[in-house]
């Protein structure tokens, strides 16, 4: 079963270091994970992507709320949240390919973000599904490189983490 966690977390140095540390100290695998300060500049937010079973997975939670710069840990329930992913992917392209690799990228509302001689470089942001349904219309081509951020999301709605911002 996957889990996505947004944890919010002192802004301090070390603190990214401390929160991956619990997760290899005690085996647990990290799918994906990305970190950035918040809209106030004392706290930063961490979403964290693993898998496991439900033992597992609340023993991560009451792992990370044992940690002296974890301030919350919330779990973004699918229907409850909006989760999104980037992905930069450098194909090659020859002049006739060139136009239906746009075609590709227009379907799916990705935005080309460099164009050289011999390659297209192309920008998409999306869930994970959308993601891979890009990639997976991009086999027939030749992909020089490709890098993922990994998910990031917030709860819907207008409540979440900020309140325990304003105490």
């Amino acid at each position: 079963m996957k889990m996505v966690l947004s944890i919010l977390v002192d802004n301090t140095a070390g603190v990214l270091s401390r929160v991956s540390g619990l997760f290899s100290r005690r085996g647990y695998n990290i799918d994906s994970l990305t970190v950035g300060e918040t809209e106030n500049p004392v706290f930063s937010r961490m979403t964290v992507v693993v898998n496991g079973d439900d033992q597992i997975l609340e023993q991560i939670r009451k792992q990370l709320l044992k940690l002296e710069d974890v301030k919350e840990v919330k779990e973004l329930l699918p229907d409850e949240s909006v989760c999104r992913e980037l992905i930069l992917v450098k194909v090659l392209s020859t002049v006739k390919e060139r136009q239906a690799i746009i075609a590709v990228a227009d379907i799916f509302r990705a935005k080309i973000v460099d164009v050289a001689l011999e390659s297209l470089m192309i920008e998409l942001t999306g869930n994970q599904a959308k993601i891979d349904a890009f990639i997976k219309l991009l086999e027939g081509y030749t992909i020089k490189e490709m890098v993922r951020t990994g998910i990031t999301g917030l709860t819907r709605g207008s409540g979440d983490i900020a309140d325990y911002l304003d105490d």
